[in-house]
């Protein structure tokens, strides 16, 4: 498995993860990876035997992201490192994608001197997968809203950068 900087040609692969996902996240257009590839501090993708199975994207606090979940924490926070989203492929769940995806962006962090990450899931409805994977890395909630048009209610999470989530 290698994680590695997200390029241009990863593009479609990204797009159809998402895809896959989406009743979890926002959907993206072309454009709109686009747009949040060129704002992201890190984007990154896991890459297997040459496929791509698995992406993060993360932005810093001064970002010019429309995300109500990032300006949440930009009201909050002085300093974080936002996750946007984070997909892993169907069939690459349970190998530890996205343990590694997740453990790269936290050294990420760390080298760039920031103290929090953060980022949300759904618990209306309910993700407990994604809960559980952000508790193992010590996430807690610092709050919870209402996004989608009142569809779908989102529990927010913040997770100091130390070595226990590295």
């Amino acid at each position: 498995m290698k994680i590695r900087n997200a390029q241009a040609t990863d593009f479609d692969a990204i797009l159809a993860l998402n895809e896959a996902s989406v009743s979890f996240l926002s959907p993206l257009s072309p454009q709109r990876l686009t747009e949040l590839h060129a704002l992201a501090a890190l984007h990154r993708v896991a890459e297997h035997e040459g496929v791509v199975v698995g992406f993060l994207l993360a932005f810093r606090e001064v970002a010019d992201y429309d995300s109500p979940n990032y300006r949440w924490f930009k009201e909050r926070y002085p300093r974080f490192l936002y996750v946007d989203r984070v997909v892993v492929a169907g069939t690459a769940r349970g190998h530890g994608v996205g343990t590694l995806l997740y453990r790269d962006m936290f050294e990420f962090a760390a080298a760039s001197a920031v103290g929090l990450v953060t980022c949300e899931f759904d618990i209306d409805p309910p993700n407990p997968a994604s809960e559980r994977f952000h508790a193992s890395f010590g996430f807690r909630e610092a709050g919870r809203q209402w996004v989608a048009d009142g569809t779908k209610q989102v529990s927010l999470q913040v997770a100091p950068v130390n070595t226990e989530n590295r």
